[in-house]
């Protein structure tokens, strides 16, 4: 396995380091994944407290003779920045995936013809309309996505919330002063979206620009292979109802693979909690990807 320190958006605003990790063997050109973020400001590793989801698969999917492109969010660089400009999902993680893809695309070690967007959580959600903006990869890997828009993914997970303790009624009371936010989203002119705030440095309309579309649309409007993947044990997102909801919409697209994965949690590693309110528990203990998930997603590339 080689790693070599990269640049994506060199020359730009906001230039992001970031890792090509390609297999040993590398005579030839390779197929390879660029990795893109779920939410909030992430590394290129995609770190939550012990957990690096996004080292584990590059390592991971270079011995099986994948290269991959990983690289740091915009907002976790950026942060202060972007706060005062309010950015969109094509700000925050869009126009840096599609500078990734076209960075391994100009890389002759990597076979620009099997280039693949592998995204997780929010990633995943985006990775159709990466793909349908500009990128034009071979393919998609769609870890933890869902088919709901960014809004109702908020207010689903708050209402896991048990409001039998302190954070589960601060969850009810966020969850209505949201549902109320949201009220109207998509009648609302851009500019009155723009002029309203969510929380933090977002405004509503981060929300109503993202949800013109959901993936699932952008997916019914491509032929292109797609693997769709989800953990059994994910307290964010459900088997049994987000997945089971790409299941129904997606039910004879071709080229659409689906695997679940017993005992697995929202980053795809051991889960330890069955409680979406037990973050710290759960991400706070080392554990990393296992093999069956890196060869499932080498084995599509591959294949391709």
């Amino acid at each position: 396995m080689i790693s070599e320190k990269i640049t994506v958006g060199a020359g730009t605003a906001y230039p992001l380091n970031g890792l090509l990790t390609l297999p040993d063997d590398c005579a030839g050109p390779v197929p390879a994944v660029v990795m893109v973020h779920g939410s909030g400001p992430s590394n290129m590793d995609e770190k939550i407290m012990k957990l690096t989801p996004f080292k584990d698969l590059a390592e991971g999917l270079a011995k099986r003779g994948v290269a991959s492109l990983r690289y740091d969010k915009r907002t976790f660089v950026y942060k202060r920045q972007l706060a005062k400009t309010l950015p969109t999902v094509k700000e925050e993680t869009i126009d840096d995936a599609l500078l990734a893809v076209t960075l391994l695309k100009a890389d002759p070690r990597i076979d620009k013809d099997r280039i693949f967007l592998l995204g997780h959580s929010m990633g995943a959600m985006l990775a159709p309309r990466i793909d349908a903006e500009g990128a034009d990869v071979r393919g998609l890997v769609m870890m933890a996505g869902t088919p709901y828009r960014l809004e109702e993914v908020i207010v689903n997970q708050l209402n896991r919330f048990d409001n039998k303790s302190l954070l589960g009624l601060i969850a009810k009371l966020e969850n209505k002063i949201y549902v109320k936010k949201f009220d109207g989203l998509y009648q609302m002119s851009d500019e009155e979206a723009k002029q309203k705030r969510f929380a933090g440095s977002l405004s509503l309309y981060y929300f109503k620009e993202m949800g013109q579309k959901s993936a699932t649309d952008y997916l019914l409007e491509s032929r292109k292979p797609v693997l769709i993947m989800q953990a059994e044990k994910d307290t964010q997102v459900l088997a049994d109802d987000d997945f089971k909801l790409f299941q129904e919409q997606l039910a004879g697209r071709e080229n659409t693979v689906f695997r679940l994965y017993p005992g697995l949690n929202h980053l795809f590693v051991e889960a330890i909690t069955d409680s979406i309110m037990k973050a710290t528990k759960e991400y706070g203990v080392e554990r990393h990807i296992g093999d069956n998930v890196i060869a499932d997603i080498a084995a599509f590339v591959l294949e391709q």
